[in-house]
């Protein structure tokens, strides 16, 4: 197209947006619209839903401040360190329940049974085993995890092709060697998905933790910046943790589409 344009003396067309995309960018823009007017309405009680000049304003202060970099610093510690604990512990329960009939009738269950459960019962808990510190927030953001990559993961090993099975045994591998070149490549996809959840799950953990009982990170700050009245500061801090929430997740997809074209 671009070859014919410079034949014929015109210049090449831009791709047209696709509907889905126009439609996206009107939900945006509505909503936008609609947050601006309920804050200039007067229905509600002053700075409960602050004009988004307010919140871009409270952004980039917040965005220059070198204690919130600090203190995501925290947050992010306790999450990533979370995910890894919680993450490969479930995926070694799930790849143990994926794999055995009778373990899986015996335990599945209660993993169906505790998943939903509100992890944030259990941080007078995990205050009591590791105290007031960050060790705390990671282990309700470790249980957190836990849930989800493990229900994944027993669910991914269930679906592996039996033939893909018999081959690892043909070959004899051990079972280290059969979780390493059968299991883990044939499950990618239900290990992805799995960690996706988990991280959310996790991250929002850490964060509850970090509002009931921290002198640190994000969720401090957010707690800090209610109990002042301070709503644009909490909303930009809300709008930067919800980017960055969604960029991990993309990251993660992402990673998994790279493993896949490289396999490929």
């Amino acid at each position: 197209m671009a070859e014919t344009g410079r034949l014929t003396g015109t210049a090449p067309r831009a791709p047209a947006l696709s509907p889905v995309t126009l439609l996206r960018t009107a939900i945006i823009l509505g909503v936008l619209a609609i947050w601006e007017f309920l804050s200039h309405s007067g229905w509600l009680y002053r700075d409960v839903v602050p004009s988004l000049l307010a919140i871009g304003h409270s952004l980039i202060d917040l965005l220059a401040s070198r204690d919130y970099y600090f203190n995501l610093g925290v947050t992010a510690a306790e999450v990533g360190f979370a995910l890894l604990v919680g993450g490969g512990a479930g995926v070694a329960v799930g790849i143990v329940l994926g794999s055995n009939r009778f373990l899986a009738k015996a335990f599945e269950p209660y993993l169906y049974y505790l998943g939903p459960t509100p992890k944030i019962i259990f941080f007078p808990i995990m205050i009591m085993y590791f105290g007031v510190g960050p060790e705390s927030k990671v282990a309700l953001g470790t249980l957190s995890c836990f849930f989800p990559v493990a229900l994944s993961v027993a669910a991914g090993m269930r679906g592996i092709d039996k033939v893909l099975i018999r081959v690892g045994y043909s070959f004899r591998l051990n079972a280290l060697q059969m979780v390493t070149k059968i299991y883990l490549p044939a499950m990618r996809h239900p290990i992805i998905n799995g960690v996706r959840l988990g991280l959310g799950v996790a991250l929002i953990g850490v964060l509850l933790a970090e509002t009931k009982l921290s002198n640190k990170g994000i969720g401090f700050l957010i707690i800090q910046a209610y109990s002042i009245f301070d709503m644009p500061r909490m909303y930009a801090m809300l709008i930067v943790l919800f980017v960055l929430a969604i960029g991990a997740n993309a990251l993660v997809g992402r990673l998994g589409g790279l493993h896949t074209i490289k396999r490929t």
